[in-house]
């Protein structure tokens, strides 16, 4: 179990990753309300992948708006009727927009945001999954999911250093950093003890875990 302090978390990181495998996982374990991100709704997601500059800007606003929607629960009101395990933040919504859209389009998506963007409360801990480009994308081709055979190293790659340069400025929220290059969430029981005790143990707003190969 974890300290009563973390009532609300989110595990994010690049696709492939492991975010949603995790956050399942922590959910389960501390009996807690999922609120995951759901990219089978988004209509425009298959169309990116074969048209990226055609389907950029609906697939983004899509996601956008499904995501500020999702985070209604959010509320501090709503904190206190139990944990809440997410596989996302809206904070690094911009991340991905600066990635597929072209100028003219960001400048629009960035209006929108700004526009509807929710008060809602930051994270009690977010717990921050980084791979290495090969195992990223070795996880992406193993689940097997047809529009995703389109994504590439150098799209995943970009996409990582991404989330590095995000995360290294973040400090809304205490940060946990972890390689799970050699993690296996899924399913090994105890690599999922070895992260919460990693979380019991941390005493500062960052650190960070990690298991050899």
């Amino acid at each position: 179990m974890l300290p009563a302090r973390y009532r609300y978390i989110v595990v994010e990181g690049p696709i492939g990753a492991g975010k949603t495998t995790l956050a399942r996982r922590l959910a389960g374990q501390l009996g807690a309300q999922e609120l995951f991100e759901q990219p089978e709704a988004n209509p425009f997601l298959a169309g990116y992948y074969e048209d990226p500059q055609r389907h950029a800007l609906p697939t983004q606003l899509f996601f956008l708006f499904q995501r500020i929607g999702q985070l209604g629960a959010v509320v501090q009101g709503d904190l206190f009727s139990g944990p809440i395990v997410a596989d996302f933040m809206l904070e690094k919504d911009p991340l991905f927009a600066r990635l597929t859209l072209n100028d003219d389009e960001y400048r629009l998506y960035e209006q929108v945001y700004s526009r509807l963007r929710p008060d809602t409360a930051p994270p009690d801990l977010v717990i921050y999954l980084q791979a290495s480009t090969e195992r990223l994308l070795e996880r992406v081709r193993r689940r097997g999911i047809g529009y995703e055979r389109r994504i590439g190293e150098d799209y995943l790659g970009r996409l990582a250093s991404s989330y590095s340069q995000f995360f290294y400025r973040y400090d809304a929220a205490p940060v946990l950093i972890v390689n799970s290059d050699h993690l296996n969430f899924a399913d090994e029981a105890g690599d999922v003890e070895l992260l919460l005790k990693c979380i019991n143990d941390m005493r500062g707003p960052r650190a960070f875990f990690s298991r050899g190969g």
